[in-house]
């Protein structure tokens, strides 16, 4: 183990060089971080270096001590507990202080981490005396500077809950972060691109953040802002994250990326999340909880202005949809479902965040895309959505997207028409017949907008299409539990055949003076997958 009166003196020394290079004692002075030399730091320097970058090969980054890695497993890791002592910023300037993730087994590559300020920047050596580890954790034998493996920001200082056990936001593997929302609880990641995700004949890539730094803050703000390279044998980026904490979490991203191949779908905007099974679907005696999931539908206001609502699916085999559109106004994967009841789980899925992309500027023409992988578990993340321009992505381009992701307990923007809270299935046919083979009953049930102002006797109007089969049996009812704009539409569907079948419902209302029916519900879509 290092001295402590070393790490203490090395700190003074970079203080002291700090102060000289543009960087105040008050904000720089952390007893026991140690820094390297400084060097002019600015997100154009930054876009500038991926430029350069992407006119090379790549180098993947080599960890140190890979067998020494690999043997901090999960367990090992989760014994290595970064000192709160010596969070970056836990006197201030910043509300909100910063500590880091350890390497180990699952987060091999090093990390570099740098604080910025005056234009001027400094890598945070690492060093095993920021972490507190047991005397026989294989984490010893690593060297000095062995890099981190990620980082998150803590909770304001002064707040009212203790900032050295709670944290809002993490970035740790790959370009993954997350945050939490109202519901102070992690679920659902983001991913800064998806490089081939789900193509035949390639492998899925990851494009690694390498480098991190903090933009040093004035005294109170509730904002961080933190820029990051990310590098990848495909693609070299640049990124700046700007990111609020008040009751939900806020990240504006404006990133800058040069592709160094041709990439045959490209991922922007990617969000990761987990689904398994909900009151749609759920085989007999799969797992004693009704539902478990992260999110339960993928909700996209497109540019024409149009609300959808698609489900999620556990599907048969890995499916792909795309959802074409031009300039789209938003796109996320949503938690809508929050009565506990419904879950009977102490990790609380009733809690876990929604996730909302709001696009800055003109994307153009392109398509939200939805990757639904199959998983007989709760420990897998199965789903993935992402904007995929129609543009190819072809080696050489430069591309520069700016978003917003809002992480809350509701998209920031719910529209105002009914929107989509149940979609159950069962056997197709009336009760005391022969169900014909293949016909399945399908209920959505719509709540609020509109429908709640519905005067008595008046039924709103469903419109049922699908891609294949026959419909029968649709009729529109209240149901029946006296909540006010509470309706479902029942209908059966027959199909033959195993292939999916995309269905699309929503309500309309009566026309009036010769005018076109009034939409009074968002518009679900659904792939239905017939088992025959």
């Amino acid at each position: 183990m290092i001295d402590r009166r070393l790490l203490l003196r090395s700190a003074a020394a970079a203080t002291a060089g700090l102060a000289a290079s543009g960087f105040s004692r008050e904000a720089m002075a952390q007893a026991g971080l140690v820094y390297g030399p400084a060097a002019p730091f600015s997100f154009d320097r930054l876009k500038e270096d991926v430029r350069r970058m992407a006119r090379s090969a790549y180098a993947a980054p080599q960890p140190s001590e890979p067998d020494v890695l690999f043997r901090i497993d999960y367990d090992e890791h989760g014994k290595i507990k970064y000192k709160t002592d010596l969070a970056l910023w836990a006197n201030g300037p910043s509300a909100f202080p910063v500590t880091f993730f350890h390497l180990g087994r699952f987060f091999q590559k090093p990390v570099r981490m740098h604080v910025v300020q005056g234009g001027q920047a400094k890598e945070i050596l690492y060093d095993e005396a920021y972490f507190d580890m047991p005397a026989d954790s294989p984490a010893h034998e690593l060297p000095k500077n062995s890099g981190f493996a990620g980082f998150r920001f803590q909770e304001r200082r002064d707040g009212k809950l203790d900032w050295r056990n709670n944290d809002w936001v993490a970035f740790l593997g790959a370009s993954y972060f997350r945050a939490i929302g109202e519901n102070f609880q992690y679920g659902i990641s983001a991913r800064a691109i998806a490089i081939d995700t789900v193509v035949h004949g390639k492998q899925e890539e990851f494009p690694d953040f390498t480098r991190f730094w903090f933009e040093t803050p004035d005294a109170g703000s509730d904002t961080v802002v933190v820029y990051a390279l990310m590098d990848g044998p495909s693609v070299v980026g640049a990124y700046r994250f700007t990111m609020t904490r008040d009751a939900r979490v806020t990240i504006d991203v404006e990133s800058m990326i040069v592709l160094r191949r041709d990439v045959s779908r490209l991922g922007i905007a990617a969000l990761t999340s987990m689904y398994w099974f909900s009151e749609t679907a759920k085989p007999t005696m799969i797992d004693w909880r009704p539902e478990v999931h992260d999110s339960d539908g993928l909700a996209m206001w497109t540019g024409a202005g149009e609300r959808i609502w698609r489900p999620l699916n556990n599907p048969p085999a890995t499916q792909v949809s795309a959802f074409a559109d031009r300039s789209p106004r938003g796109f996320g994967l949503l938690q809508r479902d929050r009565d506990f009841n419904n879950y009977l789980d102490g990790v609380y899925y009733d809690r876990r965040p929604c996730l909302w992309v709001e696009p800055r500027g003109d994307w153009g023409q392109g398509s939200v895309q939805l990757v639904e992988n199959p998983t007989d578990d709760e420990i897998h993340d199965n789903i993935v959505a992402m904007w995929v321009p129609a543009e190819p992505a072809t080696g050489g381009r430069e591309l520069s997207f700016a978003y917003r992701t809002v992480w809350a307990s509701d998209e920031p923007n719910p529209t105002p028409l009914a929107r989509v809270v149940a979609t159950r299935l069962g056997n197709g046919g009336q009760a005391g017949t022969d169900r014909p083979k293949g016909m399945r009953k399908f209920l959505v049930e719509f709540l609020g907008g509109p429908l709640k102002d519905l005067p008595a006797g008046v039924m709103p109007e469903p419109v049922v299409t699908a891609s294949r089969g026959t419909f029968s049996n649709i009729r529109p009812e209240a149901v029946p539990n006296d909540v006010q704009g509470h309706w479902r539409v029942q209908f059966d569907l027959l199909v033959e055949g195993h292939e999916p079948v995309e269905i699309r419902c929503f309500l309309r209302g009566a026309a009036k003076d010769g005018g076109a029916p009034p939409v009074l519900s968002e518009t679900w879509l659904y792939q239905y997958h017939p088992q025959g």
